[in-house]
């Protein structure tokens, strides 16, 4: 068996619809308004439904977490 190595010379072909999704994508409508943290008034998680920075929503559920485990203990 012979191996012949062979060189690409033609350009690869993304079809027209990824290329629009992509471009659509990777499209803002301009700066992001950042919203403030209620609790230290840092920005907030753009994820946030609370609108908490991510240290407090992280503070948040580790406080949530120790109270179920001293509610637990208790019982």
């Amino acid at each position: 068996m012979k191996k012949t190595n062979k060189t690409i010379d033609e350009p690869v072909v993304i079809p027209e619809e990824i290329l629009r999704k992509a471009k659509l994508a990777l499209q803002t409508d301009g700066p992001v308004a950042s919203t403030k943290c209620v609790i230290c008034a840092s920005d907030a998680a753009p994820t946030s439904t609370e609108g908490l920075c991510w240290v407090c929503r992280r503070l948040k559920i580790s406080a949530w977490r120790d109270s179920d485990q001293q509610m637990s203990a208790q019982e």
